[in-house]
């Protein structure tokens, strides 16, 4: 097995109003040059858990993370007019906050951030801001996922 030392959660930017299936997902990535969907998990907007990539195998979902990584991605991340909005649904939280946690058993040492999180510190300060951000995904703060129930 891979050393896994971060998990990265991923927004599929897709709009609220629309559908975006684990099969749309596979077949987005593979139009990419990917053999597969680059992520080891989709959660649906009903809050169901897809497989994508087994564990053992390095993802294509974090350039320059994908070796120690392992990658969730929600179906989601653009309100109605297609602008950055946390989107997730009750069902979706939940079951992030689970898989998370699961995860986190097996792989204590993880640290767990949002994709936009992993943007250059272009100021030097140490902490990627908003302003620094390359992409919005994941569209909420991920620190706030370990500490929030809902």
């Amino acid at each position: 097995m891979r050393v896994i030392n971060l998990i990265v959660i991923h927004c599929s930017a897709t709009r609220e109003d629309k559908t975006f299936t684990e099969r749309d997902v596979d077949a987005a990535h593979r139009a990419r040059g990917f053999r597969c969907a680059g992520y080891h998990f989709y959660i649906r907007k009903d809050g169901a858990i897809k497989s994508m990539r087994p564990l053992q195998e390095e993802g294509a979902h974090a350039l320059g993370y994908n070796a120690h990584s392992i990658g969730i991605c929600y179906e989601g991340g653009l309100d109605r007019n297609g602008k950055p909005a946390d989107t997730r649904t009750p069902e979706q939280k939940h079951s992030m906050r689970v898989l998370v946690l699961t995860l986190l058993k097996d792989f204590p040492a993880c640290r767990v951030t949002g994709h936009r999180d992993l943007s250059p510190d272009r100021n030097g300060d140490g902490v990627v801001d908003s302003s620094e951000w390359v992409k919005f995904c994941p569209c909420f703060e991920v620190k706030e996922l370990l500490i929030k129930s809902s």
